[in-house]
């Protein structure tokens, strides 16, 4: 974007280079401050959301029955 204002409205006196950087770092600023708002809210969680998520990641236990089951004779 910054090289299109460029061709179509020239450098000005700051030169082809400097405004380019200017546009460059800008975009640059903007970019990582939309990024950073959404990091933060990707990682700010509920307790209770952490806890569902840990409790989905565990590896399930098994236990043995306490009697064997046999179905009842008539």
């Amino acid at each position: 974007m910054g090289t299109v204002n460029i061709f179509r409205y020239g450098a000005g006196t700051n030169g082809v280079m400097r405004t380019l950087g200017q546009y460059m770092a800008g975009s640059g600023a903007t970019f990582g401050f939309f990024m950073g708002i959404g990091s933060v809210i990707r990682t700010d969680a509920s307790p209770v959301a952490v806890e569902a998520f840990a409790r989905a990641q565990r590896r399930p236990f098994i236990m043995a029955a306490q009697q064997a089951y046999r179905p009842r004779e008539k």
